[in-house]
C-alpha cells in the first residue's frame, strides 16, 4: 500500500476529514472529529511507513502475536492502538484495509447516538 492508496481509502469513508493537528508530518484522519488513523509522512518517504490504528484490545493482542508487522501503537495508548507497518511486505493489502475499517468502526461505536445517526 502506498500513501495515496491509504489516503484515498480513508477519505472514502463517511464524514472523514484529514488534518495535521500536531505538526506538518503527522497526517491524521478523523471521523466526526475523532481520530481513527494517523501516520508520519517522513516515515513513508524513508521507507519505514506505519499507520497507527485503534483496535479492540483483545484483537490487538491476537494480531501482534500473529504478525511481526503489527506492534503496540507508537506514541499511543498501547492497549487500544496498533502500529501497522505497511511497507515491510508481510501484511496483505486486504488485512490493512480491514484494520482501517475496524479502527473507523471502533471510533464510530464510541460516538454519541446523535453523531452515529449522522453516518446513516
Amino acid at each position: 500500500m502506498n500513501i495515496e492508496d491509504y489516503r484515498n481509502y480513508c477519505l472514502k469513508k463517511k464524514e472523514v476529514t484529514e488534518h495535521f493537528p500536531f505538526n506538518d508530518d503527522a497526517l491524521v484522519f478523523k471521523v466526526l472529529g475523532k481520530m481513527f488513523a494517523l501516520t508520519s509522512l517522513k516515515r513513508w518517504e524513508n521507507g519505514d511507513a506505519f499507520i497507527n490504528l485503534k483496535c479492540d484490545p483483545e484483537y490487538a493482542q491476537e494480531l501482534r502475536a500473529e504478525y511481526d508487522g503489527i506492534k503496540p501503537g507508537y506514541h499511543m495508548h498501547k492497549k487500544q492502538w496498533n502500529s501497522v507497518y505497511v511497507q515491510e511486505g508481510e501484511l496483505p493489502i486486504q488485512l490493512i484495509k480491514d484494520l482501517i475499517d475496524h479502527s473507523y468502526d471502533m471510533v464510530v461505536s464510541g460516538l454519541s447516538k446523535k453523531l452515529q445517526e449522522k453516518l446513516r
